[in-house]
């Protein structure tokens, strides 16, 4: 390709984006063979899979009643003999069509929550190969399933005693028609498969893992989500013509994919801007896997020549579209664009490269026409247009669709590598069928199960360790009495406001009573061995709404001029499981978490005193006073708290919760106690089960040594104590993003 030298030293100046799609499996056992990964998926969502891809090739090869399942033959009634009741029996996994998104996404959180317990994300990457691969494998055997079903509906009405001529007739016909549809109904039902695993990933997995690991994605993910993936070799006429662009698929073609490859890596090379070093393909081949370049290159057909840059881009432009002309292959790419939209009308029964080229070959359009004539119900008036089309498409509407063609291009180049590279990580997987196979794995430790929570095998999973929550109701002796004095009763009092609310969030984190009495609650979450960890982080989001529901409840007190409740909650970790004591029958815990969890929700009266004007959006403060600072033993005994409303965590729940999931630290300005400090924040979403999370902030705050006779403030210590904070606006300010945040507009907690 012929350039002057201003073009080139301008071009020189863009920037190429460049990318290798790659899938690797890392620390992963290989299986059996010595050569893949051993999977053995949930025989439920198996069964779901079947049935539902079944349905779908019934219901695209319009074989629905041809291919529906025989009931079983009931015996006939006997006069002799009394019929044995029959008993209903529970439906089939599957027999919803909506069961297999349900366990198709129950099944992929799964192992979505094993990838973070076992710290390894290649097993969610190998879970979804594995459905990936049975869905792939079960579409052609399924469609074998309906098509013996559909032979065997033809022969009851195909012999000599049957009367209904004229039905065998039909049967005949559609079942012809449904062996011959054999690619079309394949990529329609693929294509409903691939729609529902994008659902899912859009609704649960995608929020799942970035709770999990973070918003840094794997690059992997996106070829698991390849739109070729349902295709054979990727070379589908229709999927092409529908999402990237149709091209020919014969040797002779002069746009088939491998020629337009070639001239596509002739236009990139010779620009000699921002390539690895060297000209051989596979050091261009990144290049071509960047749809972006199409942008940067020529502005997607429609530069803007009034900068610099897209004066340029229009010369690139204008040199893309002289290579395409050069080659011949220029009236192909608009006669692509103009028979996709022909497809629907005339294809069947033309095939999509005939239309194409009768677009441009007037030998093949006489063929073309002549077809449709023996099909008089199919009118060519749509066909003769789009040849009119293609004459005149000339100028800067020819050159638009040659940017077009060339982003849709890199976009089909980038899909086809990796599908390769997709079709490689496939080949690794080795899914397990039958029993004796998955016996012989399992005994040798190396098989991969992966079971629905309702399929996994009965066992005692051991707790290894424990998260107390202790909620503490302030002056309830004074409160007690104010409410006997007004004639009312403290008892419904605290049920109605605090106990009965309360009771009914326990289900939902898995939270254990351990200790009830008149002025607080304790309560205990557990970590399981083989289980998702999520103690310290469901801990941190029901401390928050026992919060908000105090504060809900409150709002309607003080409208009916009723005492409102105070209330201070402490969260503390502990890294092994509780020991009990029996009394009788009746455990009693023993833990050194239940006494912190104590301290964590105290607030000690001075501070309370001096802070009672308190003009912050935060509800727990630590204080080292003077006083304080040579008393021996515990140094956390010791320390002077603030808590109000607020939730306090020890340390150890603070590095488990980093643990558990993905927190994002902030760092911004706020108004505190002695006027604004850059205070640090720490936010990360919290899985609740299903599609439901919750956003939960932390405030890491640094101990300040203060005199306790003034509370004036005395300099810093090298000690941080932890606030779940509770303050609604604060939640909305970082869900609209901290940089934007306003410290004036906060409202405070007073």
């Amino acid at each position: 390709m012929q350039r002057g030298e201003p073009l080139l030293e301008q071009a020189r100046q863009l920037e190429l984006k460049a990318y290798t799609p790659q899938l690797e499996l890392e620390g992963l056992l290989t299986g059996i063979d010595n050569l893949r990964h051993d999977v053995f998926l949930s025989p439920m969502f198996v069964e779901a899979a079947r049935q539902q891809l079944g349905r779908l090739i019934a219901k695209y090869g319009n074989v629905e009643d041809m291919a529906a399942e025989p009931s079983p033959a009931l015996p006939p009634p006997s006069r002799l003999l009394r019929m044995p009741e029959i008993k209903a029996q529970p439906p089939r996994p599957g027999s919803d069509p909506a069961d297999f998104k349900r366990l198709l996404s129950d099944l992929l959180v799964a192992a979505v929550n094993r990838a973070k317990a076992e710290g390894n994300i290649s097993l969610d990457l190998l879970v979804r190969l594995a459905v990936l691969k049975l869905l792939r494998a079960e579409l052609t055997q399924q469609f074998q399933v309906i098509l013996d079903r559909c032979r065997i509906k033809l022969q009851a009405y195909e012999g000599p005693r049957q009367a209904n001529a004229d039905r065998a007739v039909e049967l005949r016909e559609r079942y012809a028609a449904f062996r011959l549809a054999k690619t079309a109904v394949l990529r329609k039902a693929g294509g409903e498969i691939f729609q529902t695993l994008r659902e899912v990933e859009k609704e649960s997995l995608l929020r799942m893992r970035r709770a999990l690991f973070g918003e840094t994605e794997l690059p992997a993910y996106s070829l698991l989500l390849n739109r070729l993936a349902f295709t054979e070799t990727g070379t589908d006429d229709y999927v092409n013509a529908e999402h990237y662009v149709l091209l020919g698929k014969y040797d002779r073609d002069p746009d088939r994919f491998s020629a337009m490859d070639l001239i596509l890596r002739e236009f990139v090379e010779g620009l000699e801007i921002s390539t690895p070093e060297g000209k051989d393909q596979l050091e261009l081949d990144p290049l071509l896997n960047a749809p972006d370049n199409a942008q940067e290159l020529v502005a997607g057909g429609v530069p803007d020549e009034s900068t610099p840059k897209g004066k340029v881009q229009k010369a690139l432009l204008g040199a893309w579209v002289e290579l395409l002309e050069r080659h011949g292959v220029m009236e192909m790419v608009v006669a692509a664009y103009e028979s996709a939209s022909l497809l629907a009308e005339y294809s069947p029964p033309i095939h999509a490269q005939q239309i194409k080229m009768a677009l441009v070959s007037k030998k093949e359009r006489q063929r073309v026409e002549k077809l449709l004539a023996e099909h008089g119900r199919l009118s060519p008036d749509n066909l003769r247009a789009a040849i009119k089309r293609v004459d005149s498409c000339r100028g800067s509407e020819r050159a638009k669709l040659a940017g077009h063609f060339l982003h849709d291009f890199l976009r089909y180049h980038r899909d086809m590598r990796s599908l390769e590279q997709l079709n490689l990580a496939l080949d690794r997987v080795h899914l397990i069928g039958n029993e004796r196979l998955r016996e012989l794995s399992s005994i040798n430790r190396t098989l991969y199960e992966f079971l629905l929570p309702q399929e996994q095998r009965p066992e005692e999973s051991k707790v290894i360790h424990h998260v107390i929550l202790k909620a503490d109701i302030r002056d309830s002796t004074t409160l007690t009495r104010t409410l006997f004095e007004r004639g009312l009763n403290p008892a419904s009092y605290f049920s109605l406001n605090f106990y009965e609310p309360v009771n009914k969030l326990l289900p939902k984190y898995q939270a254990a009573k351990v200790f009830i009495e008149g002025d607080a609650v304790i309560l205990a979450l557990f970590g399981h061995e083989d289980e998702p960890e999520f103690a310290v982080a469901h801990a941190c989001v029901l401390a928050r709404e026992m919060v908000a529901i105090v504060r809900g409840y409150n709002e309607q007190s003080r409208k009916s001029g009723l005492p409102i409740l105070e209330l201070g909650i402490g969260i503390s970790f502990q890294d092994s499981p509780p020991m009990y004591l029996m009394d009788g029958s009746t455990r009693i815990m023993i833990s050194k978490a239940l006494n912190e969890s104590d301290r964590l929700s105290s607030c000690n009266k001075g501070a309370r005193r001096f802070l009672a004007d308190l003009d912050t959006v935060f509800n727990v403060f630590s204080f080292k006073t003077v006083e304080d600072e040579n008393t021996g033993g515990n140094p956390d005994e010791f320390l002077m708290r603030y808590n109000v409303g607020g939730v306090n965590i020890n340390e150890a729940a603070f590095l488990q919760l980093r643990q558990e999931i993905s927190l994002r630290l902030h760092e911004i300005n706020l108004r505190t106690l002695w006027g604004k400090e850059k205070v640090r924040l720490h936010t990360g979403l919290v899985p609740l089960g299903g599609d439901l999370f919750h956003r939960i902030v932390v405030r890491e705050g640094t101990i300040a040594r203060v005199d306790a006779s003034n509370f004036s403030f005395l300099g810093w210590t090298e000690r941080r104590y932890y606030e779940v904070c509770t303050n609604n606006a604060l939640y909305d300010a970082i869900e609209r993003g901290v940089g934007l945040v306003d410290p004036a507009q906060l409202p405070s907690n007073a």
